[in-house]
This record gives structure tokens, C-alpha cells and sequence, in this order.
């Protein structure tokens, strides 16, 4: 039997067990074993790693491709991969890197250094021939990038504008993720459809809406997989992924809902967590409206009761955020900074002395999506909490990436608030990216608020500057001191991530990263 065959027939399995969990007969399915099949919390929007920023999609191209470096196993510390070795020279603007011999993609086309400077050519010069095939939104990770040079088939050199402290981090991330030149010239714009990588497992299928495919790569530089396939199947809504879990449709699912993790307390199966660099907050319109004023901003984090979300909506699954920057960077969080204390009367004081009662606000929420947590109760939650300090608090739900597309080029004209959740590698990476004046949406970033604080500015280009780290954490703690006093976000909650297999799944654990690495899962 072939491999897709074998998969269409894990999920034909799937289904069954879909109806047999609505039957009033219910057994679990068996789906094949070698075939895991893991319930996603959306579709992914492409297989690029170059055009996507969730880690809903990051994911799969985790499995599907390879960077130049990664991240070791269970931590953000960076390792060799597709290159064995690098030299980084004394004024920290060159990084000359020795790549991995006899490593070919998918496709059968060799990888070199002159694909390096392809896929960085790609991203980050308009005038590439295949620029158009981006849109490269996270580009930002490697603006620091002057010139990328091939010195020999196996050794390429990354020169800099700047020391930039957080590149190699960087390059473990899937923006640095390494795809294969000759499938980018064969597909141009649809590449996100048909990825070819050096990764663990191999593309085999994308049926909209119901699958998306990978197979083994038997010829794996690092070894072959313990899976022969996997079966990534979008199930945006929680309650039927718990019920495709209990049922044995699915295999592995990330993002328990905390309601459901009750229901998995067996020997059936395993419940995963890990704590990681995560942070879920509410962009606030800092342009236009009532939280243009920073008193409403402000009032906004004291009438949100987050201590009640935490404990009540997330089950204890995540703690309450004082700022920006999640505390799993230890070593730059300011541990000095308390949350915002949940107080009403203080809230009613500041929206009147800004003279905003009753303001009317428009509220994106998502009906889940990647690393949201309970997206609809939470934002049912802080809709309450927030009329009852005198807003009027209208919401309008939409789909993850639909959601993506409303809130990403900024909430001018549109909204007054918006949810959002990152996962990040770097403590340069979010504030960078969000904070800054000049990641505003049309200048390129995701600062869909339109937040602006020059200090702020000047305070991050210095921190990813830095070669001392302790130079760096200083930097970074005041600029979550001056952040959390400006409240261009509601500070709502770090997350504890979790997943939950069943007891035919081993070798499988969460990463720091929040990716999901399955080169050394097995299932019986």
C-alpha cells in the first residue's frame, strides 16, 4: 500500500471515528499506525516559510525544512544544522557559515551556498526575480542583512549594516528556514502550495480544508523518521477537537482547550505542557478614538479583571502578564514590574478625567487561532469587564486568518481593539516588530495600534545592537518600564503551552519554541 493511500486511509479512520463519537455506541477508531494524524487549530494559510507569521502553520514547515541552525531539544539555545559551523568577526557584522555537505531537497536539487543566498536574495531584494512570490512579512528578522555572499559551494558569508545580537536566534526561527530554489522556479507564486525542503518529512498533499500531508524523508541528513506520515487536519473548533481526540480520530492535538484538559486525566493518554515566550495581550488604537488618550489606555488594564481570566476561563493554564516581554526570557525580563491591578473605580476615575464615558469600541475577537487560548470566552470576559466601567463594547468575530487579514495592516478606521497572541524566540523579536514607531503597518510591521514612543525606539535599536547580554537585559527592562506605563496593550496572560497524545503516540515532548518537532515521535 502507498503512503497516500495509507493516509487517506487514516483518514477515512478519522471519520469513523468523528461518527462514532456522535453515536450513541461509541468505541474509539484505529488509525494506522506509523500515520499520525494531529489536530490542528486552523488551515494553514501557506507552506512558504518566507510568507506566513503563526505558528499554526510554523508547525508543519518545522517538519518540512531545515535553517542553517535550530534550536536544541527543549531549549532556545541555537545548534548547528544545515550549516556545521560559523565564524562571526570581532566587529559582530560578519557571519561566515560552513554548510553541511551532501544535503539535497526534496526535489532532488542540491543544497548549497549558492541556495542561501537565494532564499535570502529572495526575501529581502525587491528586485530578485522571484521577490514576487513573498509577501515575506516577518523580512524584518533579517534587515540587518547587507550582502550575502557565496565564498564556495559550502561556505556562504552573511555581512551586516549593524552588530545585530539576536541573528543566529533568528536564523532558527521559520523565516530562516531554508526552500529549495529549483521549486520556487518551477511554482513562482504558488510555491506555498508545493514546499520542498531538506526537512525530516516530505510534502505529499494539500486538500483544502481537510489535510495537509507530509511523508518520510528516508534519506534525512539527520536520520530517517520513526513516522512514516503525518496527517495535519485543520479542527477550528476546540470542543469538536476534544471530541475527534476522545474518539481516536486524531492522535496528537495542540492547544487543549483548559475546559477539556480534565477529560484526558487517563492512562489513554498524555497530557504535555511547557512553559515558553509567550504573551497574550490587546492591541489598543493609539491613533484614533478613545484609546488615543494613554488614561484610557490605561483604565482599560485596570478594569480587565486578568487574575479572574487566568482562573476561571484558562483554568490556571497561564499566569497574568505585566508587560511586553513574557518572563521566560529570564535574563531580560524586569521582574521589578508588577500587573496592573484589577480596579474599577480606578478604571471609572481615569475614563472620566479623559472624559470618554460610554465611549462606544469596536472589539476583534478570532475564533481561535494560533496560540490564543480560549480567543470567544476570553473575549466575552473582557467585553464584560470593560462595559462595566462604562464602554459600549461592540464585538465582531472572525476567522483565524481571516482575522489576520483585518487586523494586521491596522486597526485605523476599523477598531479600537483587537486580541493577539505571540510566541517569540528573541525578547528583541515582539517589541521590535510591534512596538516601534517604524513597524507601523505601512511602513512593514505588525505595531497595528500605531504606538509611538520615541525613547522606546531609541531604547530597542540600542538592545539589538548590544554584544553584552547584560547590556541588552538592561536596555530591554527599561523599555518594558516605559511600555507598560504608555499601555498600548491590554496585558493579559502568559501562557503555559500544552498538547495531548494518546497512548499509541511515544517520543513526543512540547517545545520551548511552542514548534512541533516530530522527527523522533513513533506511534504504534
Amino acid at each position: 500500500m502507498t503512503l497516500l493511500k495509507l493516509t487517506r486511509r487514516a483518514m477515512l479512520a478519522a471519520g469513523a471515528a468523528t461518527a462514532l463519537a456522535l453515536s450513541p455506541l461509541s468505541a474509539a477508531a484505529q488509525t494506522p499506525p506509523g500515520v499520525l494524524i494531529v489536530g490542528q487549530i486552523a488551515e494553514p494559510k501557506a507552506l512558504d516559510p518566507a510568507a506566513v507569521t503563526a505558528v499554526n502553520d510554523f508547525r508543519i514547515l518545522m517538519n518540512v525544512y531545515d535553517g542553517l541552525v535550530r534550536y536544541k531539544d527543549g531549549s532556545l539555545e541555537v545548534e548547528p544544522a544545515l550549516a556545521t559551523a560559523w565564524d562571526i568577526s570581532e566587529d559582530g557584522k560578519t557571519y561566515t557559515f560552513t554548510l553541511r555537505e551532501g544535503v539535497t531537497f526534496h526535489d532532488g536539487s542540491a543544497f548549497d551556498a549558492e541556495a542561501v543566498k537565494f532564499n535570502f536574495d529572495r526575501m529581502l531584494d525587491e528586485n530578485h526575480p522571484y521577490h514576487n512570490t513573498g509577501p515575506f512579512p516577518l523580512a524584518f528578522f533579517f534587515s540587518a542583512v547587507e550582502e550575502v555572499e557565496v565564498v564556495d559551494p559550502l561556505t556562504v558569508k552573511f555581512t551586516l549594516n549593524a552588530p545585530y545580537a539576536p541573528f543566529l536566534s533568528n536564523l532558527a526561527y521559520p523565516t530562516g528556514l531554508i526552500v529549495s530554489p529549483a521549486a520556487v522556479a518551477e511554482h513562482g507564486a504558488d510555491f506555498g502550495r508545493n514546499p520542498s525542503g531538506t526537512g525530516p518529512f516530505k510534502f505529499a498533499e494539500w486538500r483544502s480544508n481537510e489535510a495537509v500531508v507530509i511523508e518520510k524523508n528516508a534519506d534525512y541528513w539527520d536520520g530517517a523518521a520513526e513516522l512514516d506520515a503525518v496527517v495535519f487536519r485543520p479542527i477550528t473548533d476546540a470542543n469538536t477537537r476534544t471530541a475527534e481526540m476522545l474518539a481516536g480520530g486524531i492522535d496528537l492535538m495542540v492547544e487543549v482547550p483548559p475546559v477539556a484538559l480534565g477529560e484526558f486525566q487517563s492512562d489513554a493518554y498524555t497530557v504535555h505542557e511547557q512553559a515558553g515566550p509567550h504573551v497574550w495581550f490587546l492591541i489598543l488604537n493609539a491613533k484614533e478614538g478613545p484609546f488615543a488618550d494613554k488614561r484610557v489606555r490605561q483604565a482599560a488594564n485596570y478594569a480587565i479583571n486578568k487574575s479572574a481570566i487566568v482562573n476561571d476561563v484558562l483554568e490556571g493554564t497561564a499566569e497574568v502578564a505585566a508587560g511586553p516581554t513574557p518572563p521566560a526570557f529570564a535574563w531580560a525580563y524586569n521582574e521589578e514590574l508588577e500587573p496592573y491591578p484589577y480596579d474599577p473605580a480606578k478604571a471609572k476615575e481615569l475614563i472620566s478625567d479623559a472624559g470618554a464615558e460610554g465611549a462606544e469600541l469596536t472589539f476583534y475577537v478570532t475564533e481561535g487561532g494560533s496560540g490564543m487560548l480560549d480567543p470567544l470566552a476570553m473575549g466575552t470576559a473582557i467585553q464584560a469587564d470593560l462595559e462595566a466601567v462604562g464602554f459600549d463594547v461592540k464585538i465582531e468575530t472572525y476567522e483565524w486568518n481571516t482575522f489576520l487579514g483585518q487586523v494586521n495592516p491596522g486597526l485605523e478606521g476599523k477598531a479600537d481593539m483587537a486580541e493577539m497572541a505571540w510566541m517569540t524566540n528573541d525578547p528583541d523579536t515582539l517589541p521590535f516588530l510591534a512596538l516601534r514607531t517604524s513597524a507601523w503597518p505601512e511602513e512593514g510591521g505588525f505595531n497595528s495600534g500605531y504606538y509611538s514612543n520615541p525613547k522606546v525606539d531609541e531604547l530597542l535599536e540600542a538592545a539589538r545592537a548590544a554584544t553584552d547580554q547584560e547590556e541588552r537585559a538592561k536596555l530591554y527592562r527599561e523599555m518594558q518600564t516605559i511600555v507598560q506605563e504608555d499601555a498600548p496593550w491590554v496585558f493579559v496572560a502568559n501562557w503555559k503551552q500544552n498538547a495531548v497524545t494518546s497512548d499509541r503516540v511515544e517520543g513526543f515532548a512540547l517545545q520551548p519554541s511552542f514548534f512541533l518537532l516530530l522527527d523522533d515521535v513513533a506511534k504504534k
